[in-house]
């Protein structure tokens, strides 16, 4: 556990879904990280985190300590050392989930702690203890920023007093790092044809309704139809290492399999947001393969299988599909036919509205600065 150390600046608490090896909730803390030491480089942080070590190595210059299954004594020693707590970024206030983050945000402010939330997603939220708890400490926060506006309405409807602020994601601060076309080759991707990238997830607790099986088969025709029709490869990129069972699993339906390959290699987020410059085409389920994509100019369809993907692909004037559980075959072909061919036409459009998403990502910092900026390292 942290223990005091003398340091000149503040020190700040980040508590988010770290250190789960999800590439999506690492952009996000990539993002987040930079904001905020951009905007104090004299700030100590501490993120609470799932996995330290994880942490530890793959953010040198941060303390990580561990949140789950300690007692509000250990959690406390770390709160004592913060000025300052940051909640979020990401979609962690939901059902079940919701209370387990939210019982550290008491904890900070019961001592007196102020704490901002960072472009956090919120949703589906039904149940009474995580309502009233959401209802509760984001009431009393300083600040409160969110990355949609269904988690703005839905903050609303629980009862969150605070004026709630719909920003945007912090992976849309993210600069690519190269990605040589090396490293596709190492995974036995060929470069001599057209690229493809695509992305699947697992059920797991934010997509629970979905048919594995069913969204296997109607990917695998996607797929399908875009290595004839492209006269292209398709390349699986997994966000979190579950997707590369649903990848391989979307692969044996296709019928054109050895036109496809899975990427198995362990990449940082900035450098998946620099693989983008390979495909022609994307297709995905995950919201930060979908984010990455559009990011890097690459035409796209996305695969809606929550709220938060929805409202990114009408944020960026993508197609909003129903959800890929109620797709079916000839019209999602359709549809992925129309984009390829209105690639061009449709680009600028969206290149406009990704940067206006860059611009108010930059909006979550601007409104948590002047908390930033009041601390100065000498509450304790």
């Amino acid at each position: 556990m942290v223990t005091s150390v003398d340091h000149a600046g503040p020190t700040i608490g980040v508590l988010g879904s770290y250190g789960g090896r999800n590439s999506g909730d690492e952009a996000i803390l990539t993002g987040l990280l930079a904001d905020v030491r951009a905007r104090r480089p004299d700030s100590r942080i501490i993120i609470f985190s799932r996995n330290p070590d994880h942490t530890r190595a793959a953010y040198p210059d941060v303390v990580a300590e561990p949140w789950e299954g300690i007692s509000r004594t250990d959690s406390a020693v770390a709160l004592d050392q913060m000025d300052l707590l940051l909640l979020g970024g990401g979609g962690i206030l939901y059902d079940s989930e919701a209370r387990r983050y939210l019982r550290i945000v008491l904890a900070a402010q019961e001592r007196g702690l102020p704490v901002c939330t960072y472009a956090v997603g919120a949703g589906p939220l039904t149940e009474t203890v995580d309502c009233a708890m959401v209802q509760e400490c984001l009431s009393a926060a300083r600040e409160v920023t969110v990355r949609d506006t269904e988690s703005r309405l839905l903050l609303e409807e629980v009862g969150v007093t605070r004026p709630i602020t719909v920003t945007a994601d912090p992976a849309m601060l993210l600069q690519p790092e190269d990605f040589p076309a090396g490293l596709l080759q190492a995974e036995g991707v060929r470069l001599d044809r057209r690229l493809v990238g695509m992305s699947v997830r697992e059920p797991g607790r934010a997509a629970a309704h979905l048919d594995v099986d069913g969204y296997h088969r109607l990917i695998a025709q996607v797929g399908d139809f875009l290595v004839t029709r492209l006269d292209a490869d398709v390349v699986f990129v997994p966000m979190e290492p579950d997707d590369i069972r649903h990848s391989h699993g979307v692969l044996s339906h296709m019928v054109t399999a050895p036109h496809g390959r899975v990427l198995h290699g362990d990449y940082r987020p900035r450098q998946l947001l620099g693989l983008m410059r390979h495909f022609d085409f994307a297709v995905g389920m995950r919201l930060h393969f979908v984010m990455f994509a559009a990011m890097s100019g690459v035409p796209l369809l996305p695969l809606p299988y929550a709220g938060k993907v929805f409202d990114f692909a009408r944020r960026i004037g993508a197609p909003t599909l129903r959800g890929v559980e109620r797709e079916v075959e000839g019209p999602l072909l359709a549809e992925v036919d129309r984009l390829w061919d209105e690639r061009d036409r449709r680009q600028p459009e969206t290149g406009r509205r990704v940067a206006e998403l860059c611009q108010q990502a930059l909006m979550t910092g601007d409104l948590i600065g002047p908390a930033l900026h009041e601390i100065d390292g000498r509450r304790h």
